[in-house]
């Protein structure tokens, strides 16, 4: 297997024998698209799109308006040349959870957990759909983590990418994708992500590349965006042009800005250091758990000068921003198309097309 695993890397298919899966991650204001190859040098993007999607086709989760998301997937069918998908699930509609089980397969694990699934989520089994993972042992048990939706939310996507036109080979949390992304393959520690977004800030606690605590938190960057137009007058592309070469880095005759923008980190850092605190001295208890040892910054805000020292000096770990090329070709192979600041917004879809390389 190991020779026809290298075979498949150094002499790749045509894309229609392989059918890549490109990975998509779809929100609110939009969707991010990318495409990845493998190459003898390691894998490499070969495309990527940043798409707009009309005010309130995708609110929250939900697909209000299908056929305004469906015309946006045929547009990028179209345009970058893909048919076959890993596509996202947001994780404000998600319900991680975990528990033990018997036996050695995930079909057991499945059927063992499916009769008690209404103990850790709220929705009726037959509303729900659900995945699991193992995560360590304990005794003769499995420990696992699980994710469930409601029903609903899973097929409405499934529903929009089917007329779309498009084959849809997955869908998966988001917070479990960006893991994927910003750890190394056989990274084993566990880190704080923080994935600074426009309208929101999601945080989740990752554990063996496993996601075992996720939450949103309904503050993100366009919230300093705001504060900086409110304090200057000025547009929001103006604004977000000083946020960039400001950001939160103390200066001679910086005060009022300062503190305009720092009324708004602080929202963020209180929600992200009050969920840290329970989990290094609670939940960081139980067995298959291990306490938080660094923060990764990562999302399209993460970049904002002087954060990750602000969370830092907060939240008593290390704090760095992310690199969601961590699994591809070595940089002294391959530059990545997109620069590093831009990059920081495709994390997500970058795991969703790395989910048929990981180990």
């Amino acid at each position: 297997m190991a020779v026809l695993d290298r075979l498949k890397v150094m002499l790749p298919p045509p894309d229609y024998l392989a059918r890549l899966a490109a990975g998509v991650d779809i929100s609110t204001s939009g969707i991010k698209i990318v495409l990845v190859k493998p190459t003898h040098q390691g894998l490499k993007l070969t495309n990527y799109a940043d798409l707009r999607l009309p005010a309130g086709a995708v609110d929250g989760g939900e697909v209000l308006e299908r056929a305004a998301l469906v015309e946006v997937l045929k547009q990028a069918k179209k345009d970058l040349g893909f048919s076959r998908v890993n596509a996202s699930l947001p994780e404000s509609k998600s319900y991680l959870f975990e528990t033990k089980s018997v036996g050695l397969d995930k079909e057991t694990w499945r059927t063992a957990v499916e009769p008690h699934l209404d103990e850790f989520i709220p929705l009726a089994p037959a509303e729900a759909a659900f995945d699991i993972a193992a995560v360590g042992t304990e005794g003769q048990e499995t420990l696992l983590a699980g994710v469930g939706y409601a029903r609903r939310v899973v097929e409405s996507m499934i529903a929009a990418f089917d007329e779309a036109g498009l084959d849809l080979a997955a869908l998966e949390s988001e917070t479990f994708a960006l893991a994927r992304a910003l750890l190394p393959w056989g990274d084993s520690s566990t880190v704080l992500v923080i994935d600074v977004g426009k309208t929101t800030t999601k945080v989740a606690i990752i554990g063996r590349t496993i996601p075992r605590f996720a939450t949103t938190i309904g503050i993100g960057g366009h919230a300093l965006t705001l504060a900086v137009q409110k304090h200057f007058g000025v547009t929001e592309e103006e604004a977000k042009r000083v946020k960039a070469e400001r950001g939160i880095v103390p200066g001679p005759g910086n005060e009022d800005y300062l503190a305009a923008m720092l009324s708004t980190c602080s929202a963020i850092r209180d929600e992200i250091s009050r969920r840290l605190s329970y989990w290094q001295t609670h939940a960081a208890l139980s067995p298959g758990h291990e306490t938080v040892s660094r923060a990764i910054l990562v999302g399209g805000n993460a970049s904002v000068r002087g954060f990750a020292e602000y969370l830092e000096g907060a939240l008593r770990i290390p704090v760095a921003t992310g690199n969601v090329f961590s699994n591809f070709a070595r940089p002294e192979k391959w530059l990545p198309p997109l620069d590093y600041d831009a990059s920081l917004a495709y994390g997500t879809a970058i795991g969703l097309a790395l989910r048929h390389y990981a180990p």
